[in-house]
């Protein structure tokens, strides 16, 4: 099997491109065939838009990295399963959104259990209750916009920070995010107006009244 370089893909070497490879349609077969020429080519022409779709969503260079190359290697594993009902980047990008989306959970998961268990005594006590002003709300106060927009991009609901991610990290089309989540483009419009409302109440300045 073709293992991908540490750290970065931008190690791979550029390989010769033979005419046959280039079209998708035999980019494919060749890849089915187990070709790493042709392996090598879907790396160098995919690898920057999936490590960025990944980075926007993680927003962790190393686990954007690892995740990407993950994606790689799962298409290397799985593609004699691919039937070409849909286009090849939006498989691509159902893969690295989906990998996103879990390790996004997995890290969620491991801050919940550290918070809690740093709360907790070794007989499971607890040790002392949080302030109010230790709520994450309020620690984001006072920084930067562009991190509350980060941090309120990640607290959307699955599908909408994808559509959001993949419309203005990616510059897709409604037709094309539609594709990656296997849905309709007036669904795709109402993920992105939702997540769009959704974060302008929480970016608007707060409206104090004396």
């Amino acid at each position: 099997m073709y293992t991908l370089p540490l750290p970065g893909f931008q190690q791979i070497p550029a390989a010769p491109q033979p005419a046959s490879v280039c079209a998708e349609a035999e980019l494919i077969a060749h890849l089915q065939q187990g070709s790493e020429a042709a392996f090598r080519t879907l790396v160098e022409r995919y690898q920057h838009r999936i490590y960025r779709t990944v980075l926007a969503l993680l927003r962790s260079p190393e686990e954007a990295e690892d995740v990407a190359q993950e994606v790689f290697v799962e298409v290397y594993q799985t593609i004699g399963r691919f039937r070409g009902e849909a286009a090849l980047t939006t498989w691509l990008y159902r893969l690295a959104t989906s990998r996103a989306l879990k390790q996004q959970r997995r890290a969620r998961a491991r801050k919940r259990f550290a918070y809690l268990t740093s709360l907790l005594g070794f007989d499971n006590r607890v040790l002392y209750e949080p302030a109010d002003n230790d709520h994450p709300q309020a620690q984001l106060e006072g920084r930067q916009q562009v991190e509350l927009l980060r941090v309120h991009i990640a607290r959307l609901p699955d599908q909408q920070q994808v559509a959001f991610t993949l419309r203005h990290e990616q510059e897709l089309s409604y037709e094309e995010i539609a594709a990656v989540l296997s849905t309709t483009v007036s669904a795709v419009e109402s993920l992105l107006f939702r997540a769009r409302k959704t974060l302008r109440h929480h970016l608007q300045p707060t409206q104090r009244h004396v």
